[in-house]
């Protein structure tokens, strides 16, 4: 057993939910070594190397939970409807993108250290983190939407917005840098007319794993799972109107 000083707020026990604690009291000596096995070698593995050791672990159990969760898996997949992205809600999927989840949440240690030993245990925890695996879903599926729209059609986009510079400056700007430091889309003699007329109606041409690659590379992991959870807890946060932002009209190529 544990002493009472083992349990005071400050132990690392006294962070564990009570059947956890319960249960790492009764374990016996040789159990308990193979517990501080599991964490040394978990810690001391590389970011991507914990990301597949969790996903191995934890993604069986979180796909069946959110596949559960009726309410929110129509919600995301009536979303992708309504934006026409043909992504299948399927459980593979899902599982794959708890994946990249602990990959991205690990790409963004520099900015949030805290966050990537965290997660799993946050996701499995309840359902509402695990919600977090749909909101995040939701929220890549329509970054790659903008990612590969023209800059026209983006423009057109973000002109639908209720706050339009917030729209502008959070997801908009940050995917044009991304397309320009990549050489998806150059802005070449910006003052002339045709030459804004190229750049600004090119539709950006990214392989499946680049585009992929650029969303993990332009955003954090909690702006993606921030705005799949505003589309989800209001269904009008994002403005979209099909047939205006693709239409093939040209008159808006200056952005008047």
């Amino acid at each position: 057993m544990f002493s009472l000083d083992s349990i005071q707020s400050n132990s690392i026990f006294a962070n564990l939910p009570d059947e956890a604690r319960e249960w790492a009291e009764k374990l016996h000596w040789n159990e308990r070594r193979y517990v501080l096995s599991l964490c040394h070698i978990l810690c001391a593995s590389p970011s991507e190397t914990q990301a597949e050791f969790l996903d191995e672990y934890t993604a069986d159990g979180l796909v069946s939970r959110l596949l559960e969760d009726l309410d929110t898996y129509h919600k995301v997949k009536r979303h992708l409807e309504q934006f026409r992205i043909e992504t299948e809600l399927t459980e593979s999927l899902l599982r794959a993108y708890i994946r990249q989840f602990y990959i991205h949440c690990a790409q963004d240690m520099h900015r949030q250290p805290e966050q990537y030993l965290e997660v799993a245990v946050r996701l499995m925890g309840n359902s509402e983190e695990s919600n977090n695996a749909f909101n995040y879903t939701l929220g890549f599926e329509l970054l790659k939407m903008l990612f590969v729209m023209s800059w026209m059609q983006q423009e057109r986009l973000y002109r639908l917005q209720r706050n339009q510079e917030e729209f502008l400056n959070r997801y908009i700007k940050p995917i044009r840098f991304t397309h320009q430091l990549n050489g998806i889309v150059i802005p070449k003699d910006k003052k002339k007319f045709f030459a804004k007329r190229d750049y600004y109606i090119q539709i950006p041409k990214i392989s499946k794993k680049k585009l992929q690659e650029l969303v993990m590379a332009t955003f954090t992991a909690d702006t993606v799972t921030e705005f799949g959870f505003a589309i989800i807890r209001h269904p009008n946060h994002l403005q979209f109107d099909f047939d205006y932002v693709y239409t093939t009209e040209s008159e808006d190529i200056l952005g008047n």
